[in-house]
């Protein structure tokens, strides 16, 4: 079951199986694997032009680019969507690429059968954690990615008829959501052989075996320059409505692995759009509780490396990153002088996370995404010139410090 892309006659290079990124946590654009290393996402003109005009000093804080990629979308005989991308193209605004991307890559057929759920449970398939890896690194040679009865109820993670999210799942289900509604908006606009650009960015969770990941939207204004009247409106009373009015940062999705249950424990953006500056407070604490104890280790490098970038973007004139994340990462799995006994009974809802005594740092990152509306002196779709750094995003920085600085001080 191999074949070539439509564009790509005569070279003998395999295209590439584009899996659900099962680590994404917020957005509403599905963000697709492409190797273990890269993942890729639908290429929109102002996020090319930001990545490739990037100022040196801001590379350390977003994810490497790494190029443009064809896709396309198939069904089979029974209405099983495929997504396949055709092998990296060599343009002028890309550049050459690593050659390690593409050229091995073997042909794999993607196909996810999306039953809807007739359960009023909103059931999710029970796979843990190591489940989910092993099924996608054997997908890569050439096995079915996901089960073909995959069920997923596209608002599962919202909340229960309580009006209450569930605490714990398996795996986040929001990747699987997002690609879900992606490949069907796809398969409704386009003809099979239409041929969509995506770009190919950084897999910055990739070196992680459990990757927590916190995904803040920044800022506080979401919409772009160019958003109509309608969507404007829109944005400002989500923000007025919303930890990004007080705080200027608000929680759009979470995840966090439980070493006591060997399950993430997920959060999306309807959550975090309903929190009181405390609630985002005990959230953030919740981010770095991991069933058994607070992360205490992790603190002072998050701290630091948010410092760095709150000293970079204060030298970024012009620049507007509306709508743009922060995601906070780190890795579920401690080093283990850091690890204490579990205790199966702790539970965040206590907030009784108690601290290990090692003051060993473990590994975090904090990287900037998503780009489509970020605006700055000299970009292609630049039609508003602002003076000065920032002001929304350095204040949402500004507050993020302090809140982590005062769970570190325990306050």
């Amino acid at each position: 079951m191999v074949g070539q892309s439509p564009r790509d006659p005569g070279e003998g290079r395999s295209a590439v199986l584009l899996e659900p990124f099962v680590h994404q946590v917020g957005g509403h654009m599905s963000m697709m694997k492409y190797d273990e290393q890269t993942v890729c996402k639908p290429l929109v003109s102002q996020e090319l032009s930001f990545y490739e005009s990037l100022p040196l000093a801001m590379r350390q804080f977003t994810p490497q680019y790494k190029g443009v990629v064809s896709v396309h979308l198939k069904k089979d005989s029974v209405g099983n969507l495929t997504l396949m991308a055709s092998p990296i193209l060599q343009t002028e605004s890309c550049g050459r690429l690593d050659k390690a991307i593409g050229d091995s890559s073997v042909t794999i057929w993607h196909k996810c059968k999306w039953a809807a759920s007739t359960s009023t449970e909103h059931t999710l398939v029970k796979w843990s954690h190591t489940q989910v890896t092993r099924t996608f690194k054997d997908s890569c040679a050439g096995k079915m990615l996901l089960r073909t009865d995959l069920q997923y109820h596209t608002d599962s993670l919202l909340e229960d008829a309580k009006g209450k999210q569930p605490e714990r799942n398996s795996y986040n289900p929001w990747g699987l959501h997002c690609h879900r509604q992606h490949l069907n908006r796809m398969s409704s606009k386009h003809n099979e052989n239409k041929l969509h650009q995506f770009l190919l960015l950084e897999n910055v969770v990739s070196k992680y075996n459990y990757p927590c990941i916190l995904d803040l939207k920044m800022g506080t204004r979401q919409h772009g320059d160019d958003a109509s009247e309608e969507k404007k409106a829109r944005h400002i009373k989500k923000c007025e409505q919303s930890t990004s009015a007080s705080l200027g940062v608000r929680i759009c999705g979470m995840q966090v692995y439980q070493v006591d249950t060997g399950h993430f424990l997920c959060k999306d953006k309807y959550y975090g759009r309903k929190l009181s500056p405390e609630g985002f407070k005990q959230t953030l604490r919740q981010f770095l509780c991991n069933g058994n104890h607070l992360r205490t280790d992790l603190l002072e490098p998050i701290i630091l490396r948010l410092k760095a970038l709150l000293s970079v973007i204060r030298k970024q004139s012009s620049y507007r990153f509306y709508s743009s994340s922060l995601l906070i990462i780190y890795d579920g799995q401690e080093q283990k002088e850091n690890a204490a006994p579990l205790d199966n009974h702790l539970h965040f809802q206590r907030t009784n996370c108690t601290a290990p005594h090692s003051t060993n740092h473990s590994r975090a990152d904090v990287r900037m995404i998503d780009f489509a509306h970020t605006t700055f002196k000299g970009s292609k779709s630049n039609h508003t010139t602002h003076d000065g750094p920032d002001p929304g995003y350095i204040f949402g920085l500004e507050n993020l410090i302090k809140i982590l600085q005062n769970i570190s001080e325990g306050k």
